[in-house]
């Protein structure tokens, strides 16, 4: 239990956070004190003020408040004297949950669900973003239309004085929030669309693309703008990136690679975000290699690392391609620690140890990207001459030349990557003669 006044000006509320422990049921395994710090960097990413926190063990689920009665008077009490405006419960509520709880607490409540919704809509800033936030927000207030409209009539239906009921409030709002949702689905399919446009023109241009993700706050967002000199809103907040950021890159040996920076991934990731920012997370499927940051400072960090796994399984990523593990943050950890990283990492190739923040072991982490899209392809060295266009350009479509210039009688000397198939296509089609040369 933690008391966290805050002076912020800048905030726009007094906040409970309440953090329940089911005894014997689910969450048994994470470590409550760390779910509970989590819930409260939730609510001081929207800059709630959180006047108290609290982990509640929970021997047995009301239905009707989740909380013990003599719990929830207790509460009742301590935001009377705190003068709170909005409880938060890292937990799933029922409508009917949050409908008794503000009624008997006298102050409003959102659940994970809501909270992880209303940091969406701060955040969205691509006119994709802003669509998806807006269907996942609309699809979590279907189901609670009972909070806002139990209180008034059927609306009077059929003709005249002697009409019989008509819809009622609930129902008219559940149609009026369909039909929202329906135009929604209709304007991100559209941008879907132009995504996969955006993405087939990318594949004429053979860049690789790298594919940032990890649980928020992994520092995914630093380790971007430390490698691309970019400045993409990065903050020691929850969810500070939800839009997809993709820059060029090169790497030490010239190879233009394609970096892509994702929304952050949590535990109980809410169903409908999962399903509304599936089409944002298709620039994962689409990578050549997904890089998953990890926060290893974090106590539960091989916890995130489950929580990111499991959401990329929910997505559809069984087939995913090559990962690398990036091991960020290891300026935050004492000798012993840092230690026991670097051996963990000397070990395997694919786990790369690195602070985004200071810069240090970034080039290992190029080196170790080269050395994996080198996998199955070789640098050639070619010289081609004038009338040989069609080959030139076929090698800058299907290749990566890292390398072009013109020698003293006008040949074109070039070195450029391809893989073990398109080296195989190239020389089938232009003869050995070409491909043999330099």
């Amino acid at each position: 239990m933690s008391d966290s006044p805050s002076s912020d000006p800048g905030q726009t509320g007094r906040a409970l956070t309440l953090n329940p422990v089911y005894r014997g049921g689910p969450g048994r395994d994470r470590d409550p004190e760390s779910r509970l710090a989590e819930c409260v960097s939730l609510a001081k990413a929207i800059e709630l003020e959180v006047a108290h926190s609290e982990t509640v063990t929970i021997a047995r689920v009301r239905p009707s408040t989740l909380f013990g009665s003599g719990v929830v008077d207790r509460f009742a009490d301590l935001i009377k004297a705190l003068e709170i405006d909005i409880v938060i419960v890292n937990a799933p509520l029922t409508p009917v949950q949050q409908r008794n709880l503000e009624r008997d607490l006298h102050a409003k409540v959102i659940d994970r669900t809501g909270l992880i919704l209303e940091i969406f809509g701060a955040r969205a800033r691509t006119h994709e973003g802003v669509l998806q936030v807006e269907l996942a927000a609309l699809s979590y207030q279907r189901s609670r239309l009972v909070r806002s409209w139990t209180h008034l009539e059927r609306q009077r239906g059929g003709f005249g004085f002697m009409g019989g009921p008509g819809e009622s409030q609930i129902e008219i709002d559940r149609r009026l929030i369909d039909q929202r949702i329906s135009k929604l689905k209709r304007q991100l399919e559209t941008v879907r669309r132009t995504r996969t446009l955006h993405r087939k023109a990318r594949k004429k241009v053979p860049y690789p693309i790298i594919a940032l993700v990890g649980y928020t706050n992994a520092g995914k967002s630093t380790l971007f703008n430390r490698l691309t000199g970019s400045e993409v809103f990065a903050k020691d907040l929850l969810f500070a990136t939800l839009d997809p950021t993709m820059r060029k890159l090169d790497l030490p040996s010239g190879r233009k690679i394609i970096l892509s920076d994702t929304v952050g991934f949590i535990s109980d990731l809410p169903t409908m975000l999962v399903a509304a920012f599936r089409a944002t997370l298709e620039e994962v499927r689409e990578a050549d290699i997904i890089v998953h940051v990890r926060d290893i400072a974090h106590p539960e960090s091989a916890e995130q690392k489950d929580d990111v796994e499991a959401v990329l399984l929910e997505l559809g990523f069984e087939d995913a391609p090559r990962t690398i593990e990036v091991l960020n943050k290891i300026d935050l950890l004492d000798a012993e620690e840092r230690a026991a990283v670097v051996e963990r990492a000397r070990r395997n190739v694919a786990i790369v140890p690195l602070s985004a923040i200071s810069g240090e072991g970034c080039e290992q982490f190029l080196d170790c990207v080269e050395a994996d899209l080198a996998q199955g392809s070789r640098v050639l060295e070619l010289v081609l001459d004038g009338s040989e266009g069609a080959a030139l350009a076929w090698l800058h479509q299907h290749g990566n030349v890292v390398d072009q210039n013109v020698g003293d009688g006008g040949e074109m000397r070039l070195s450029v990557i391809l893989d073990e198939a398109d080296e195989a296509r190239f020389r089938r089609r232009f003869g050995e003669t070409v491909a043999g040369h330099g």
